[in-house]
This record gives structure tokens, sequence and C-alpha cells, in this order.
């Protein structure tokens, strides 16, 4: 499982953008969002960099936790 802080995420639509990015990179990750915490959790084989690659082209600031 790798955790991830992310910025400006405030609502469903940002669940969902940064879900698709996420499984664009591996169809099969498992991507678990908490908006209060600003916070994603995948469970992937891909890497970190790349899935921050993905998050980052989604539009949000992303940080490993």
């Amino acid at each position: 499982m790798q955790v991830f802080n992310v910025e400006g995420m405030t609502c469903g639509h940002c669940i969902k953008a940064i879900s698709e990015a996420l499984q664009s990179r591996d169809p099969a990750a498992k991507v678990q969002v908490d908006l209060g915490k600003k916070e994603v959790r995948v469970d992937s084989q891909v890497d970190a960099t790349e899935l921050m690659s993905a998050i980052a082209e989604a539009g949000y600031d992303v940080s490993l936790a």
C-alpha cells in the first residue's frame, strides 16, 4: 500500500479524477481517497514515482505521506 498526501481535493469529482488517473497507469489498482485527511492510498504494483506523476498530471499537488 502506497500513501500520498494530495492537496486540492475537495469533492467527488476530485476523487473520480484521481482514481481514473491512477487506474490509467494500473487498471487493477485499488484506490482509497480520504478528503478530510487529503490522503490517497493506492494498492498497486506500479512504483510510487509513476503514481505521483499520474496524480500531478490530473492537476493536484502530491507528495509521499
